[in-house]
């Protein structure tokens, strides 16, 4: 554990600033906004008192992220699609260029068929699947029931291999 707030910051910024900025843009259709929304969310962690959020810090920081980007929805009325050098950017850097292209193209695919899913069942695969949060971490964010998420996760996963082409499935 860090020894001081600045460190636990740091830390927790380490950790999932890139998981946050994915997920908000996913939310956002607009990484710009998205980067906002991921610097207000540890603005927020700043402010608070770091004992009260340390043992369920993920959870927290999501929950705020989620509230925020959600927030921005309502006010605005607008949902502007992620451009394809945007998909790029958030494939990751840790892949060759042309492994990097590929991921992102692969990845614009799947989310074409994704957007085709109820927002609740997008909402919690991305979650599960693309945040690595569990059962519960999406209850807390989302207030639907575990049984309710196994569900809409269940259903949406086998409607999106209905959607999918072959070459996607993999």
């Amino acid at each position: 554990m860090p020894d001081s707030k600045e460190q636990f910051i740091t830390q927790a910024m380490a950790d999932f600033e890139s998981p946050l900025l994915g997920y908000a843009a996913t939310i956002l259709k607009d990484l710009d906004r998205a980067r906002d929304v991921v610097q207000d969310t540890f603005i927020r962690l700043c402010q608070q008192d770091i004992h009260k959020v340390r043992d369920s810090l993920k959870s927290w920081l999501f929950t705020v992220c989620r509230n925020r980007a959600l927030d921005l929805l309502r006010k605005d009325k607008a949902i502007l699609p992620l451009d394809e050098a945007s998909w790029q950017h958030l494939a990751g850097p840790d892949l060759q260029p042309d492994q990097q292209a590929d991921h992102a193209e692969r990845l614009a695919e799947v989310m074409k068929f994704l957007q085709r899913l109820t927002a609740n069942q997008r909402e919690v695969i991305l979650l599960k699947f693309q945040q690595g949060l569990s059962y519960q971490e999406i209850t807390k964010l989302t207030g639907l029931t575990t049984g309710n998420i196994g569900f809409l996760i269940h259903s949406g996963l086998k409607r999106l291999r209905e959607l999918l082409p072959n070459d996607l499935r993999h």
